[in-house]
């Protein structure tokens, strides 16, 4: 925080000094330079020269010398800004594989990213497999991991499925901990309620899945930070470019957690057991 408030003077008093080289020297310099020479004037016949001549060339060496001084000015207070700024980036950075101490960090989903507080995440309405209505209010009090991906997907999404089958099986099997397994498609097109339940029943009945219409896929993406885009089109057939997030939401809805793809089901189950014991302790 000190460093912060040292980056954002000298921010300043660049800026300020830069400022007062371009104004020119201000009325009180004026003044002061005014009532000098009137006193250091000359008298013709009796009458003192108010107006007195300054030396050829002495406006334009002012006029020099003050654009030589005023662009390193700039250039000192422009770098301040920029440092100040990289320096805030990087407080509110969370580098992979570390935990977030601030309580204002994002999710990256990279490897023990911890989530501090709710802030990503919102209300949605969608329709289950079994078409009926799923609001969050509906996932209440529960441990949920929730993924989003596509029944499309070649390769990342079944692993991904498979991954989280076997990490809740060990949870309830080895610690009785009950975790809901939580699928959000985002191709609502393809992925109607009858298709989701199909596809998601050949990994594990356990898992909820979730679609509805594109609008309320997209607005439930944007509060997530999921990210997605439909890739190599040809015709109905074509893939979904996603971050494939997985998070870990606590009974109260917050994610506390998020997960890259690199896990694999041992050290995914660990790295929730740890958060679960955690709140019951």
């Amino acid at each position: 925080m000190f460093a912060a408030r040292r980056l954002l003077l000298s921010c300043k008093q660049g800026a300020n000094q830069a400022a007062r080289f371009l104004r020119g020297p201000s009325r009180r310099s004026q003044s002061f330079n005014y009532s000098q020479s009137t006193r250091q004037g000359t008298t013709h016949g009796g009458r003192t020269d108010l107006n007195p001549q300054l030396p050829l060339g002495t406006a334009q060496t002012f006029s020099r010398s003050r654009a030589r001084y005023a662009a390193p000015a700039l250039a000192l207070g422009f770098t301040g800004f920029l440092a100040f700024l990289h320096y805030n980036d990087e407080r509110r950075a969370v580098p992979k594989g570390q935990p977030s101490s601030s309580k204002s960090s994002g999710c990256g989903c990279g490897s023990n990213t911890t989530v501090r507080g709710p802030i990503i995440g919102g209300p949605f309405t969608l329709m289950s497999t079994q078409n009926k209505v799923v609001t969050e209010k509906d996932l209440r009090d529960k441990w949920v991991l929730l993924y989003f991906g596509y029944s499309f997907s070649p390769d990342v999404g079944p692993d991904q499925l498979k991954m989280i089958s076997r990490a809740v099986d060990k949870l309830e099997s080895n610690h009785d901990k009950k975790i809901l397994p939580v699928f959000v498609t985002l191709d609502p097109v393809r992925d109607t309620p009858s298709h989701l339940h199909a596809y998601l029943k050949e990994f594990d009945d356990r898992i909820l899945g979730l679609t509805g219409s594109a609008s309320a896929m997209r607005q439930m993406a944007q509060e997530y930070r999921v990210y997605f885009k439909k890739v190599q089109e040809d015709g109905d057939d074509y893939l979904v470019d996603t971050s494939h997030n997985m998070y870990l939401l606590n009974p109260k809805m917050e994610v506390v957690r998020c997960f890259g793809v690199e896990y694999n089901p041992d050290d995914l189950s660990q790295e929730v057991l740890k958060e679960v014991t955690s709140l019951s302790q």
